[in-house]
């Protein structure tokens, strides 16, 4: 029986392989070896189509940090099936590409285990149903996304946008793990079936809509939401295959896979649909706004791929519409608009990953992706040609493509939405189709760009790096298979309905009952209705508007590069940067006694201000024994050893003076009966004194410091303000009940340490277990202080930072 945790766990395997297998097979193309992998999985997952279809579930539970409750739980139902599908048919076509796109100079063993590593982490996001696995392999996207974006790091736009997109993805997450928090505090679970089966309880707490923002912050900085999705354009300086993968069919899916996961737990409330509705429309239409101006055709779909997951996320909030009704014929109206965002999940995939790899190469074998340097490449690269006009009239929603259809069940469900009569909607309502019309015009206008500007017109090959030709074979193959996608899907779309999108659907909507109620046959006609008009005024306004695109385009010179949020993010950076250099050389002096005064405030402040506002300064000496006269003696000395310290004038006398506090301490310790700590100290006493007397010796006399009163002052104030804290934290916790007591531990310290004396088992347990780590973080920086000699700058790469 294949478990999904084999599909989880497979591709990290091998991404450690990668290496290994490159050095021994430098013959055969490592990329081979690896393509393997997500047809392996995406042909097991398959396998499990008709059963997760027929409502069948699979759930494999693996024992983790069971006394936290956190167990890595692996769950495949519809929604996650289409995830995975896309993640490893859509990989298993990127990897087919890329074996022809990079050249075999690139460190491809890298390259390989940056994707298998993003690989495993995607299908870990999709595939989890414990909260806390499922952000370890959140982050973990975001960091092997990050490695592929920088994959060309010796190019400093490569560097910086990965820069970008690990900052705001990385502070999403951190944002959604704290709402991760709030949920389990509100259920008691970290299970997310579990917390939607308990949704009825839990909407009413005062976490619910702080959990939901937070989870909410996570998915639209992942799937490059407005006004997060600065950093989707940027790394498009990764190379290709990454941009086919990562920005179209993955990891900006991720957020969307998020929202919908979680809609049947936050749908029913008024501020998700608004949230989720409204960021979505914006980013629709800024979107598409925006990948008009676009010169380079990598940036155009760049911008076009943050419209369209603008508008697959207002779908998901508009359908979250349908769980304020409850089930029930009317609201069954709205769930439609929920099967219009998957629906378009996977057609965005097949359209957008083709168009990604049409533009690939055109930038392999021409040289270049900027607009005004191509023309005319129909009649010499009438495949490339093929795929990007079924693409780009796909992404335009033309009717003969699976774009249509979607974008034609986009439209009827913002025009249904004016009929519902909740949430003000039949005044407010009226935004949505308008938006949607609007962001659709400009689509349709930089599809046009696209065909036109790209493959039509005069050819230009005195701007051309390279001579015009087609591309080969091999490079060609994954677009075609897409752009079949694209069509067959058109023509058979009620076989994805029936066996992919249906489970799905029956995921959202959990307690909707029979999911064939939730899941209408799809028809390219479907009469003459309010869509299909709004369709034609797309086409007609669109054709106009790119007609006469010189004459209106200037009007983005009118919007002032200096208030972006591009701006905004690099400004931002720049202040960051100074004030942390002006604060860290206020701390970072250099001098030991700056680091001190640092170190004995924070305590006074952390420690005593705990102690003073929790109420625990409250000694009580009732139960404590007499003081003996020799101890009083003893501390006197000790006193006075400590006082003489300061005003010695020799290192020998201070080193002695020293040692006189370490052999009283060691008399304590035989007074209250502890001889072996007596031993162990008297030996470090000895050995630390010896130590210092020999290596003072051979320094210089003590010069008398000049020191301003104000510094003894300072000084003084310190020292006597951590003595009293010490002193009454030492008071405070012989009547400190506040927390559970720990003796229970003491008493059975032979049987849970295997050690008599708690002391000892404390220190060869926790201590041997400290030095362990203290070993491997010394191990780590080793590696980086090697990795840094090995990658050193070479003669000539002076100025790497600048390129």
């Amino acid at each position: 029986m294949f478990s999904v945790t084999f599909a989880i766990i497979i591709p990290f395997i091998i991404a450690a392989l990668v290496p290994f297998i490159y050095r021994r097979f430098k013959l055969l193309h490592i990329g081979w070896f690896v393509m393997l992998v997500p047809i392996t999985l995406f042909v097991m997952l398959a396998r499990l189509i008709p059963s997760v279809a027929s409502g069948k579930t699979y759930i494999h539970t693996y024992n983790w940090i069971p006394s936290l409750n956190i167990n890595f739980t692996t769950y495949l139902d519809g929604l996650s099936m289409i995830l995975g599908l896309l993640i490893t048919g859509v990989g298993s076509l990127v990897i087919l590409y890329s074996i022809f796109y990079l050249s075999t100079k690139e460190s491809l063993q890298h390259f390989y285990c940056y994707l298998l590593l993003f690989m495993g982490a995607m299908l870990g996001v999709v595939f989890s149903d414990n909260l806390m696995v499922l952000y370890v392999f959140w982050e973990l996207t975001s960091v092997s996304s990050f490695l592929l974006i920088a994959f060309w790091n010796h190019r400093k736009a490569s560097r910086l946008g990965a820069q970008k997109a690990m900052l705001i993805t990385v502070s999403g997450g951190i944002a959604m793990f704290v709402g991760f928090i709030m949920l389990h505090t509100m259920s008691g679970s970290f299970s997310i079936r579990e917390i939607i089966a308990n949704v009825g309880d839990l909407t009413d707490h005062a976490l619910f809509i702080p959990a939901m923002i937070l989870v909410l912050l996570g998915a639209f900085t992942k799937s490059a939401q407005f006004p997060f999705h600065i950093w989707l354009p940027d790394a498009m300086e990764a190379p290709t295959p990454v941009s086919a993968y990562l920005h179209s069919a993955t990891m900006v899916k991720a957020g969307i896979y998020i929202v919908a996961r979680f809609t049947p737990f936050f749908g029913g409330d008024q501020l998700w649909f608004w949230v989720v509705s409204g960021v979505g429309m914006i980013t629709l239409f800024w979107g598409s706004f925006n990948a008009v101006r676009q010169t380079d055709l990598k940036a155009l779909l760049a911008y076009s791929t943050i419209s369209q997951l603008g508008l697959i996320m207002s779908l998901l909030g508009l359908g979250s519409i349908a769980l304020q009704y409850g089930y029930s014929e009317e609201s069954i109206i709205y769930t439609q608009a929920t099967f219009a965002a998957l629906f378009h999940l996977i057609n965005h995939s097949t359209f957008k990953g083709a168009l990604f790899m049409v533009v690939g190469i055109l930038d392999h074998e021409l040289g270049t992706r900027d607009i005004r340097r191509l023309g005319g490449l129909m009649t010499f690269m009438p495949f490339t040609f093929t795929v990007g006009v079924i693409g780009s009239l796909s992404m335009a929603g033309l009717p003969l493509f699976n774009g249509f259809l979607s974008k034609e069940m986009f439209f009827a469900a913002t025009v249904q939405i004016m009929n519902a009569d909740v949430f003000s909607l039949q005044t407010l309502g009226i935004i949505f189709p308008i938006i949607a019309w609007i962001a659709s015009v400009f689509t349709f206008v930089y599809c046009m760009i696209i065909i036109f500007k790209t493959f039509l017109g005069p050819v230009q090959p005195e701007k051309l790096d390279k001579p015009l030709h087609e591309a080969p074979v091999g490079m060609l193959i994954s677009p075609i298979i897409l752009s079949v996608f694209v069509v067959g899907i058109f023509f058979f779309p009620n076989l994805l309905g029936g066996y992919i999108l249906k489970p799905s659907m029956e995921s959202i909507y959990p307690t909707f009952g029979d999911p064939a109620n939730l899941t209408p046959s799809i028809h390219a006609w479907h009469g003459i209705k309010p869509e299909l008009l709004m369709t034609i005024g797309v086409v007609l306004v669109g054709a106009l508007l790119y007609r006469f695109l010189k004459k209106w385009k200037p009007i983005y010179g009118l919007l002032s590069s200096r208030y972006t949020l591009n701006a905004y993010y690099n400004n931002f950076l720049s202040f960051a940067e100074s004030k942390s250099t002006i604060v860290t050389n206020k701390y970072m002096t250099g001098l030991l006694r700056d680091y001190l005064v640092y170190i004995y405030i924070f305590f006074i402040l952390t420690v005593g201000g705990f102690f003073f506002y929790s109420g625990a300064f409250s000694p009580s000496f009732s139960m404590d024994v007499r003081i003996r006269a020799y101890e009083v003696i003893l501390v006197g000395v000790m006193a006075v050893a400590a006082v003489a310290m300061l005003f010695s004038k020799s290192r020998m006398t201070a080193t002695l003076l020293n040692g006189v506090l370490g052999y009283s301490i060691a008399i304590f310790f035989v007074i209250f009966r502890a001889p072996d700590l007596a031993l162990t100290q008297l030996v470090v006493e000895s050995i630390t004194t010896a130590l210092f007397l020999l290596a003072f010796s051979h320094l210089p006399d003590w010069k008398k410091e000049r020191v301003p009163s104000k510094t003894k002052l300072t000084n003084a104030v310190i020292s006597v303000g951590t003595g009293a804290v010490v002193v009454l934290v030492a008071l405070a916790v012989l009547n400190y009940d506040r927390f559970e007591t720990i003796s229970a531990f003491f008493e059975n310290a032979y049987e849970l340490a295997g050690g008599a004396n708690i002391v000892n088992a404390i220190l060869g347990d926790f201590r041997g277990f400290d030095t362990m780590l203290e070993v491997v973080v010394l191990f780590i920086a080793g590696l980086g202080v090697y990795t840094m000699i090995k990658l050193r700058a070479k003669k000539g790469d002076e100025n790497i930072e600048n390129k």
